[in-house]
């Protein structure tokens, strides 16, 4: 019963381990994706303080393409922050995963405890009975023992004179 226990346990740990990795690959998932959302808007930060229609004549041309590529900039952006989303999401649905997996990891070593406290006990009382019977025939055989010795060592009657 102990070893299914034990079994038991290893593959919960097992369990419980897998969930943890893919916790930390979803986590290292959504820094990654919010590093490059910093680096985005640093960048369209930049842009925008290049930007060539910023109180200075510049040629059409230039504007043009400058609008064009800032909004494609923010398409990338929106892309990148949905994706972001989804990555924050998928950490949060990891670790709700997480939690059953701890708590029966939990819950079965609590188990393999109690058992190996019930077979402490049995093993203690049945340790504790053997050292009372031990004592019991000690004490009945000290007693006769001692009655013996009595009775050769006792003085002898009249009658037996």
């Amino acid at each position: 019963m102990t070893q299914a226990l034990v079994t038991l346990l290893a593959q919960a740990e097992r369990e419980r381990d897998a969930a943890l990795a893919e916790l930390a690959r979803a986590e290292n998932h959504a820094r990654r994706l919010q590093t490059q959302a910093e680096q985005l808007h640093q960048y369209r930060s930049d842009l925008r303080q290049r930007n060539p229609a910023s109180g200075q004549a510049a040629p059409i041309d230039s504007v043009l393409v400058h609008q064009g590529f800032s909004g494609r900039l923010q398409d990338v952006i929106d892309q990148q922050q949905a994706q972001r989303l989804a990555a924050l999401a998928q950490v949060e649905r990891q670790r709700r995963s997480l939690l059953p997996l701890e708590l029966r990891v939990a819950s079965v070593r609590k188990l393999l405890g109690r058992r190996a406290q019930a077979v402490q006990r049995v093993q203690h009382q049945r340790d504790q009975r053997q050292t009372d019977e031990t004592a019991q025939r000690l004490g009945r055989r000290d007693a006769w023992s001692a009655a013996g010795s009595d009775s050769a060592h006792a003085p002898l009657s009249d009658a037996g004179r």
